[in-house]
């Protein structure tokens, strides 16, 4: 049994992060499929890469040039097509699994993160506009993000919480979705048809945390290398730890009862950053049971070639702690290091995204003047 299927069967879903539309046609998506993947994350980076790094969308861009479109409206009428065939493929997965798994996530516009009004009102149209019951629409978890993912979840409407960093933000996050659930149950709404999961971002917190001790290293503190490398992982499992404590307590039971699935954590950013590490690191530590992990396509290889699949995400609880009270120690703040990332990763999709409409544009102008 590969790695992927047994972590699959350890109770930890594998995603694919990573969508481009050549991969339906060649067979490669469903390859990815045949070895155990049950899922599929894009972001605004994503597509950026996949529509201006590639000559996929070409033919697409010629069609939508002949038509009187606004570049946003030919971004999503490409976004949505992708989206739609890999929540198809994927939708035996999610009948199989009675709706628990088998997803699709689609971003929000990121110019709309710290406003939850309008995320509420993109994602309802975003969620309409794919129709497909296996699509989650990824929602940052800023402040702002927070009450919008009550509401949305409140409506129905499958939400991935994204760019969460800080176990405090996450505490956040488990309560919008307990609160939205409850709200939809007021409303009479179906629990059984909502699915949501929160995406728990690791190596950035690695390479920003690594950054400060390597400078008390240098410093003379040598005695802090065995610091290096751990900070992503313990935040990890202490996530997961507070995601058990919400969702084995009564107020979850009652809701459970009438249907409601957990919100299961989702590691993300999993490809390492640092080549001194392994390249498997945010993937063997963190598998564990109601979980997710997305990888990009060279770390499901890496994975694949010589990856461990253990239940290892509740070994080394109590040194991870230990970690963290080391690291307030010495005065490297986290939740200074985790709202600071979260600042920045807004930033990137909304560069990214508003990279991806430039080259749509340029595209679009290239391709009509031939």
């Amino acid at each position: 049994m590969n790695p992927v299927r047994k972590a699959r069967d350890l109770g930890q879903a594998i995603w694919l992060d990573f969508i481009r539309r050549g991969m339906f046609s060649s067979g490669e998506f469903r390859r990815y499929l045949d070895i155990g993947i049950t899922g599929v994350t894009s972001n605004p980076t994503i597509f950026e890469k996949a529509i201006g790094g590639s000559a996929d969308y070409d033919e697409a861009l010629r069609q939508l040039a002949k038509r009187d479109m606004s570049t946003m409206e030919v971004y999503e009428a490409l976004a949505i097509e992708d989206i739609r065939t890999a929540a198809d493929m994927l939708a035996p997965i999610y009948r199989q699994t009675g709706g628990a798994d088998g997803y699709v996530s689609l971003e929000v516009n990121p110019r709309l993160a710290f406003d939850a009004e309008g995320t509420i009102a993109e994602a309802k149209r975003l969620f309409g506009a794919v129709d497909r019951p296996n699509l989650m629409i990824k929602v940052p978890a800023t402040p702002e993000g927070i009450p919008a993912i009550r509401g949305l979840i409140g409506e129905g409407v499958n939400v991935n919480a994204t760019l969460i960093f800080s176990l405090d933000l996450y505490t956040g996050v488990r309560e919008a979705y307990l609160h939205g659930l409850e709200d939809l149950l007021h409303k009479g709404g179906d629990l059984r048809r909502v699915g949501s999961v929160a995406s728990f971002f690791v190596s950035r917190v690695d390479t920003a945390v690594d950054a400060r001790l390597q400078t008390l290293i240098d410093k003379g503190q040598s005695d802090l290398r065995d610091l290096l490398g751990k900070a992503a992982v313990a935040n990890a499992k202490l996530a997961y730890q507070a995601f058990k404590e919400t969702f084995s307590g009564p107020r979850f039971a009652a809701l459970r009862a009438r249907g409601a699935r957990v919100q299961r954590p989702l590691w993300a950013s999993t490809s390492t950053k640092n080549p001194a590490y392994s390249d498997v690191l945010y993937v063997e530590p963190l598998i564990g049971p109601d979980t997710v992990n997305t990888l990009p396509p060279e770390t499901i290889r890496a994975f694949l070639d010589h990856g461990r699949a253990e239940a290892a995400i509740e070994e080394g609880v109590a040194e991870a702690r230990q970690t963290m009270v080391r690291l307030a120690e010495l005065g490297i703040d986290m939740g200074a290091i985790t709202s600071k990332l979260l600042t920045e990763g807004v930033k990137a999709f909304t560069d990214s995204f508003e990279k991806l409409l430039a080259g749509i544009e340029n595209k679009r102008r290239a391709i009509a003047a031939r």
